[in-house]
């Protein structure tokens, strides 16, 4: 397996300082940011301008990576493809079609997203509205030979209550997202962290699905069992911080929170699969400058490759 990690947690850095420090530490991979150049999501970068990316610019980039003994696993630009805003809606989707020619150029075999939720439908509605909005998508995404991973995450920032902003956060929605989408360039970008808070047996999950994970997400999580007692599992619902303050959990680097790391990777080996595990960095221990952000990806670099 590789290592790597999201790149938009390293800020205005280059991608290609990006590049030349994660080959210093022994990364072998990267999962490239690739949002708009203007946006308001949090985690988000804009390591690849896809809008404005050429020919050239894809040939210089491989060459470092390939001087720096590196590869780029995904381009990746989580969204909400089934925003009610129709406006907002085409926004997403365009560039998300512009982030597929991006990878193409580079040969870069996956582009990750969210399925995303258009709030005032029903979850039912919402997986015809997927259907309208995905199939082009991965026609178009299948004759750039690219594939759509779709990240687990139940995106409940994105709900005034803490609740679901996506429709993809659970194994009865994938068997329902599969089901109407049955393409071979459609899988998961599988992350125990979400499934964890949610009660989800994310072992067991991975190997139900090891057919349709294409890569792994290596974010951990840690759950305060008192606070949960207290809130519910549907989290604190007064004088919440911001939308992300459920109360009873918080992400942190593998290692520092309750995933079995030793039994997640001994499990991803069982089940055959031998690919890339990334690093994605939403611990606030580890966040409040560059250095600081630094650090993490090294502590989680270290905690996972000696499980490796």
């Amino acid at each position: 397996m590789k290592l790597g990690f999201l790149t938009g947690i390293m800020g205005d850095m280059s991608i290609y300082e990006k590049i030349e420090w994660a080959h210093k530490i022994g990364f072998e991979t990267l999962e490239v940011s690739c949002w708009p150049k203007t946006n308001s999501r949090d985690y988000s970068g804009s390591d690849i301008d896809v809008a404005n990316f050429t020919k050239e610019e894809a040939d210089k980039l491989n060459r470092f990576l390939k001087e720096n003994e590196m590869t780029i696993v995904t381009l990746a630009y989580y969204d909400n493809n089934l925003d009610h805003d129709p406006v907002k809606r085409k926004g997403y989707n365009d560039h998300l079609i512009k982030v597929i020619d991006a990878a193409s150029l580079l040969g870069v075999k996956n582009v990750g997203t969210f399925i995303g939720r258009d709030m005032t439908l029903p979850i039912e509605e919402n997986f015809d509205e997927m259907e309208k909005v995905f199939k082009p998508i991965l026609e178009y995404a299948k004759e750039k030979n690219v594939r759509i991973i779709i990240e687990n995450c139940s995106m409940p920032g994105w709900h005034e209550s803490g609740w679901a902003g996506t429709i993809s956060y659970s194994p009865e929605l994938w068997d329902e997202m599969f089901k109407r989408l049955p393409y071979d360039n459609f899988g998961l970008n599988y992350d125990p962290s979400h499934l964890l808070w949610l009660g989800i047996d994310y072992i067991q999950a991975l190997k139900d699905y090891k057919d349709k994970i294409f890569e792994v997400h290596a974010k951990d999580t840690e759950v305060f069992e008192d606070k949960k007692k207290y809130y519910s599992i549907l989290g604190k619902q007064l004088g919440r911080k911001d939308n992300w303050d459920l109360g009873f959990w918080r992400h942190r680097m593998p290692g520092k929170g309750d995933i079995d790391w030793k039994k997640f990777i001994d499990t991803l080996k069982e089940i055959g699969y031998d690919d890339e595990l990334v690093i994605e960095h939403e611990d606030l221990e580890y966040q409040d400058t560059v250095e600081k952000v630094k650090e993490g990806l090294e502590l989680g670099y270290k905690y996972l490759k000696e499980r490796m």
